[in-house]
């Protein structure tokens, strides 16, 4: 039996430049559930361990994630829409999560991203943004003026870096297992995604 795929009508593949809210709701809808299915119940050597000095083990970066659903996403949406570019965001902590995270499992990091993440989705849906409001503007305390649109946009890629971070940061492990087949893998060639 053959299963149909549900293609999009006329799809431009070439490059995909605007932002459109369905795709990024449809994204941060399936992060949490991409990370259980990856993380969940893993020997902590693979969890545990990081690259390096000064670099995040996959606990940390669910633990940065966690950070992000409480103090950045929503918090810096409803700044956008309540103030426009009159005040600007807080400064984001990107090592706040250490303090949060601390005795907690790996286990239960994953159950309040998950938790925390559906609560943001629940509370952008509703929003009901139109089309105009994706477009007001706030102020981020380096980069300058931005809109809501792009502050949303950067959330689901912001999902995708840390994604590919977690598999990074798994693939390191076993750099020198692979022996001389590190040289085909890409993941071992990256060297790092954001400072």
């Amino acid at each position: 039996m053959r299963r149909e795929c549900k293609t999009e009508s006329k799809v431009d593949r070439r490059s995909m430049t605007e932002h459109n809210l369905d795709h990024t709701i449809s994204l941060l809808t399936r992060t949490p559930a991409a990370l259980n299915a990856l993380l969940r119940d893993l020997p902590e050597a693979w969890t545990s361990r990081n690259e390096g000095e000064n670099t995040f083990s996959v606990s940390d970066v669910v633990g940065h994630l966690i950070h992000g659903e409480r103090t950045d996403w929503m918090s810096r949406a409803k700044v956008i829409l309540q103030f426009g570019e009159t005040r600007a965001f807080e400064s984001f902590d990107r090592l706040g999560y250490i303090h949060e995270s601390e005795g907690k499992c790996l286990g239960q990091l994953l159950d309040e991203f998950s938790h925390l993440r559906s609560e943001n989705l629940v509370e952008l849906r509703a929003l009901n943004l139109r089309p105009e409001d994706l477009e007001r503007r706030g102020r981020h305390p380096a980069l300058g003026v931005v809109t809501l649109s792009q502050l949303l946009a950067t959330w689901a890629a912001h999902d995708l870096t840390h994604l590919h971070q977690i598999s990074r940061v798994m693939a390191h492990q076993y750099r020198e297992a692979v022996g001389r087949w590190s040289a085909y893998l890409g993941v071992l060639q990256c060297a790092g995604h954001s400072s």
